[in-house]
């Protein structure tokens, strides 16, 4: 239930206006707008990410874990792209990895010490 509640919240509520400040270029430090491709439809899908940068990566920590539709998305096709706030970084495509033996909240305690 409080899974339910959450991606509702993000979907309708919160996603919304960050793609808004993407799309104007007034996106705050430390979020992206992370590009997969659907599993199902094939169509390029777009979701704001909060995320850490340390030493030429982007780190993610998926509230959701493997739930997440994104993160689907990549098990399906990890080629990703990345839009980045205006001036900060040039947009970018890579490969997503997933790290399935990392403990996610060890992992959040070392993202917010460096």
């Amino acid at each position: 239930m409080k899974r339910r509640i959450v991606h509702f919240v993000q979907k309708y509520l919160l996603n919304p206006p960050i793609k808004f400040l993407f799309a104007i270029g007034a996106v705050p430090p430390g979020h992206v707008l992370l590009e997969t491709i659907g599993r199902k439809s094939g169509k390029p899908r777009r979701t704001p990410l909060g995320v850490a940068r340390i030493d030429g990566h982007l780190w993610v920590i998926a509230e959701h874990g493997r739930k997440a539709g994104y993160v689907r998305n990549i098990e399906a096709n990890p080629r990703v792209r990345v839009k980045f706030r205006e001036g900060c970084i040039s947009p970018g495509r890579g490969t997503a990895d997933l790290l399935d033996e990392d403990d996610p909240r060890e992992r959040q305690r070392w993202l917010s010490h460096t």
